[in-house]
């Protein structure tokens, strides 16, 4: 769904845009549904927000490739599992994984994964961010998002209406997303 390495011989993917917002303890990850390769749509509703873990307590999005995804929201869950539901020590342990095995260390993704408490982004550069200000975004379309939602975080309380609003910014603005967006709410 992003960049595959062109070093690999491979047609380069685009595309995705996830975004991530909390407010008064409520929490919402978006994402677009469009699967790109080159200037062609392969899937306009790809579903790459979902629910994880055990009883769907935490909420996932991910900006890369798609069987990298799956890899890493496996991976996720089965710390989860192992963690007990410690998103924060879970994430924690999953980018570690991440960043020194040898066969993890190639995937191509980004993640933004929420629990009732705690958002993260994570990267396979094994970091475990917290946003400033409770957004957060990635992909293609995340800077466009994320500003979007930085802008109207001033004016609206709702992070269902700023997440949905700055997805429609993002597809307005970037080609590789589009306006079909899955939301999950925690």
């Amino acid at each position: 769904m992003i960049d595959s390495q062109a070093s690999h011989g491979l047609t380069q993917w685009h595309g995705t845009t996830i975004i991530g917002v909390t407010r008064d303890g409520k929490t919402v990850i978006a994402g677009d549904g469009q699967v790109s390769m080159g200037n062609t749509v392969m899937k306009p509703n790809a579903r790459k927000v979902r629910r994880i873990g055990e009883g769907e307590k935490v909420i996932a999005g991910f900006a890369g490739a798609t069987a990298d995804a799956f890899t890493l929201f496996e991976r996720l869950e089965r710390k989860l599992e192992q963690y007990r539901g410690q998103l924060m020590r879970a994430a924690v342990e999953l980018a570690k994984d991440w960043r020194t095995d040898k066969y993890l260390r190639n995937l191509e993704a980004l993640m933004i994964v929420a629990d009732g408490e705690t958002m993260l982004v994570l990267t396979g550069n094994g970091d475990v961010l917290e946003p400033e200000g409770g957004i957060a975004a990635i992909g293609s379309g995340g800077n466009y998002a994320l500003a979007a939602a930085r802008a109207l975080s001033d004016y609206e309380d709702d992070p269902e209406k700023i997440a949905r609003r700055a997805m429609a910014v993002a597809a307005e603005l970037c080609v590789f997303t589009n306006d079909r967006v899955t939301v999950e709410t925690i």
